[in-house]
């Protein structure tokens, strides 16, 4: 019986950016939502619409403190799903590269996936919450169903845009070697 051994840097693709950064770009979409249309605008809640839900989840009115204070746990929930996305990825960013980290933080590849996950994130979480669920709208109101249109085509324009960056890109290769630059040791 023979065995074969294969160089392993030759034929192994290099470690994706594609996952972490999609869980980056997801969870910092999470927060910059959570952050601006449910705390400094406080144009909506995670439960502000349930009076007109497709689900019958019981109604918390945001004008009323104990209805603010259901509200406010599950903003506090949502808030956690977008931590732990973005914990995940920056795991595993961390797992998958050991090497030229300051290059990835630096790369068009990464940042276009971040950007792409915080498109899909729009797009997910606007169909979901906003039409199927209707648990809540962007800003509700007579033309709330136009704040939501416009939610899903920020989300499109940030994915056709990481898209786009990531297109335009240098392959990246964490572990490839690096050319010296000048004043600067590899």
């Amino acid at each position: 019986m023979t065995t074969t051994v294969r160089e392993t840097g030759a034929e192994t693709a290099p470690p994706s950016l594609r996952l972490p950064g999609l869980l980056l770009g997801v969870g910092l979409g999470g927060f910059a939502d959570g952050i601006l249309l449910h705390q400094l605008l406080q144009w909506h809640h995670m439960l502000t619409s349930t009076d007109h839900d497709h689900i019958g989840v019981k109604y918390y009115d945001p004008h009323t403190v104990s209805g603010l204070e259901m509200n406010t746990v599950w903003d506090g929930v949502f808030h956690t799903v977008c931590w732990l996305a973005v914990l995940g990825g920056l795991a595993v960013l961390y797992a998958r590269v050991t090497t030229g980290r300051r290059e990835v933080w630096a790369s068009r590849v990464l940042w276009g996936w971040v950007l792409s996950g915080w498109g899909l994130f729009n797009l997910v979480e606007g169909v979901l919450d906003h039409h199927v669920l209707g648990i809540h709208h962007v800003h509700g109101g007579p033309y709330q169903v136009w704040w939501d249109i416009s939610f899903l085509v920020l989300g499109a324009l940030l994915l056709a845009g990481g898209l786009l960056l990531r297109r335009g890109a240098r392959p990246f290769d964490p572990a490839a070697p690096r050319a010296a630059r000048p004043g600067h040791a590899v």
